[in-house]
């Protein structure tokens, strides 16, 4: 698998604290990449560092071998690189499918440009992602009411609806029913296998991320601490005592 994204000793800063210390890892194209660590550890920091929202402060970043270090949020995201967050920006007054044509609009820049869209079906692309999520039943409800995690699931398909090469995911797990987890992991694995979307997870489940990514990097400190398979880093001393053995 060729390289995706490769972040460089990546250093971020606010005033005198030191969020991200010369980070340095990698995401092949086609896989699932799992970023954890404790909280303070610097993945949130790093995930806006990536697409555009923090200037860095050190080292350079790549995306398809090509510099994005100085591109803000919106030429990043329209050359293939999106994220999620950890708590959802849902506009909660439309229906589903106006969010998912709100999304197709962002991601082009214009309200002109979604109605020329429209006519090469957006629509039914936007039915065929809400089918993909499990929200097609509750396409015409207000998104505003539908449960926290129904919430995650339209984000995940609103960012689906741009077709990024790659997804950033800030703890998609985080506040949802247990009972909707499984079906949630399901999703995302499809959306890799099926529709070849790289995945880059930052999560605190651990069970969740050590049977969804093929590689996970783990941050302490604003640093690097171990990178490998889920054994690997699951077995690792520094891990253990820095991060899992709290857990």
């Amino acid at each position: 698998m060729s390289m995706l994204l490769e972040v460089r000793n990546v250093t971020k800063r606010f005033g005198g604290v030191v969020a991200n210390d010369s980070i340095s890892f990698q995401v092949k194209a086609g896989e699932i990449a799992g970023l954890i660590g404790p909280n303070g550890s610097g993945k949130t920091t790093v995930f806006g560092c990536i697409t555009g929202a923090h200037p860095i402060d050190g080292g350079e970043i790549y995306f398809e071998g090509a510099p994005i270090s100085r591109l803000r949020v919106g030429p990043i995201a329209r050359a293939g690189l999106m994220r999620t967050y950890q708590q959802t920006r849902i506009y909660g007054e439309m229906t589903c499918m106006e969010n998912m044509q709100i999304s197709s609009r962002d991601a082009h820049g214009s309200v002109f440009a979604l109605l020329r869209m429209r006519a090469r079906g957006v629509e039914t692309r936007a039915n065929e992602l809400l089918a993909f999520v499990g929200l097609h039943e509750k396409r015409l409800h207000k998104a505003g009411r539908l449960s926290f995690g129904q919430q995650k699931l339209l984000e995940f398909a609103m960012a689906l609806m741009s077709e990024p090469k790659l997804l950033l995911l800030d703890e998609p797990t985080a506040g949802i029913n247990p009972t909707l987890i499984n079906g949630l992991i399901d999703r995302l694995k499809r959306a890799n296998e099926e529709l070849g979307v790289t995945l880059l997870v930052i999560e605190h489940n651990m069970r969740v991320i050590m049977n969804l990514a093929q590689h996970i990097t783990c941050l302490a400190h604003g640093k690097v601490l171990a990178s490998g398979t889920p054994d690997e880093v699951r077995n690792d001393p520094r891990v253990l005592d820095a991060y899992l053995g709290a857990q």
